[in-house]
C-alpha cells in the first residue's frame, strides 16, 4: 500500500527531524509515539476482513497523524523549531491523511456529501 510506505517515511523523517532538536517537552516523545501509531494501525486495518474493523483502525491511523501535525506545532510555537523546519513533514501528513481518508471512503458505508453549496439556489 502507498499510504503504508508513506507512513514508513515519515516515521523516518521523524527520526531525523527529532535527532536534531532539544527534546525536553513531551510533545517530541508524543510525536514519536503517534508516528509509529500511524503505520501501526495501517497495518493492523488492512489485516482485518470485515469493512467496519478496517475503518475503525484506518480512523485510528487519521488520529494519529493529526495528533503528529498538531505536536509539529507545538514544537513551533515552544520555540524548538523554525515552521520552515516542518513544512516536509506537514506535507508529507497531508498527503497520508488524504489517503487515508480515501481508504476509509473505500471500505465503508458511511454517507459523503458529494456538493456543499448551501445557498439555497438549488
Amino acid at each position: 500500500m502507498k499510504v503504508y510506505q508513506l507512513s514508513l517515511d515519515f516515521v523516518e523523517w521523524v527520526g531525523n527531524f527529532l535527532s536534531k532538536i532539544d527534546k525536553s517537552i513531551n510533545a517530541c516523545d508524543h510525536l514519536d509515539r503517534a508516528s509509529t501509531s500511524i503505520t501501526l494501525n495501517i497495518a493492523e486495518g488492512n489485516g482485518k476482513y470485515s469493512p467496519k474493523d478496517r475503518c475503525r483502525y484506518f480512523d485510528i491511523s487519521k488520529g494519529s497523524a493529526l495528533e503528529c501535525s498538531a505536536c509539529l506545532d507545538i514544537l513551533v510555537r515552544h520555540k524548538k523549531v523554525e515552521s520552515i523546519d516542518i513544512v516536509k513533514g506537514k506535507e508529507m501528513l497531508y498527503e497520508i491523511v488524504s489517503m487515508i481518508i480515501g481508504l476509509i471512503k473505500s471500505n465503508s458505508d458511511r454517507v459523503y456529501e458529494l456538493s456543499n453549496d448551501y445557498s439555497g439556489d438549488n
